[in-house]
């Protein structure tokens, strides 16, 4: 059986870290995950994925990841359920982190932070990372020569090797 997930997302609040009765660390968390396409109105959803995560690593993601911290996390889908305290079947699916990485520098995510409501609007800031994206790509590709065949210096040039200089 397989049960992976890999996620990359923002944090939509800083992560709760608390102690079970024998003192393990766990940590609860949500990440806005953008989808790959975008609505009829042309803007792109998000899902928010509630995530647990125990022990150390707990503890190491309160003390380092914020709120809009974009992070990449790997684990497995867990189901559980409970009864409430007005007697219902309550059902809950969450991801158990196993591992996480943080996908930005310190100092980006504070600059992030700074600016204001730039944490509030996950779709917009992931439109603006695209944009960003898009325009250094097509400014790198602006810049780059092109390939010209007659400035290759191996062309019209054979390569003599023998099978005794070949690994297979």
């Amino acid at each position: 059986m397989i049960n992976n997930v890999v996620l990359v997302g923002r944090l939509t609040k800083d992560p709760d870290l608390r102690y079970t009765a024998n003192g393990t660390g766990v940590a609860t968390f949500t990440l806005a995950v953008n989808r790959n396409f975008t609505n009829q109105s042309g803007n792109r959803e998000a899902d928010f994925i509630n995530c647990v995560i125990w022990r150390k690593s707990a503890e190491t993601l309160a003390n380092y990841a914020r709120k809009g911290t974009l992070l990449g996390v790997t684990g497995r889908i867990q189901t559980r359920n409970y009864e409430n305290q007005q007697g219902q079947r309550v059902y809950v699916t969450e991801v158990v982190a196993e591992n996480f990485q943080l996908l930005e520098s310190r100092s980006a995510n504070e600059q992030r932070q700074q600016n204001p409501g730039s944490n509030d609007n996950f779709q917009s800031d992931s439109n603006n990372s695209n944009n960003n994206y898009n325009q250094s790509s097509q400014s790198a590709k602006n810049t780059m020569p092109d390939f010209d065949r007659d400035s290759d210096p191996f062309s019209g040039s054979s390569i003599d090797i023998s099978d005794d200089d070949l690994p297979f």
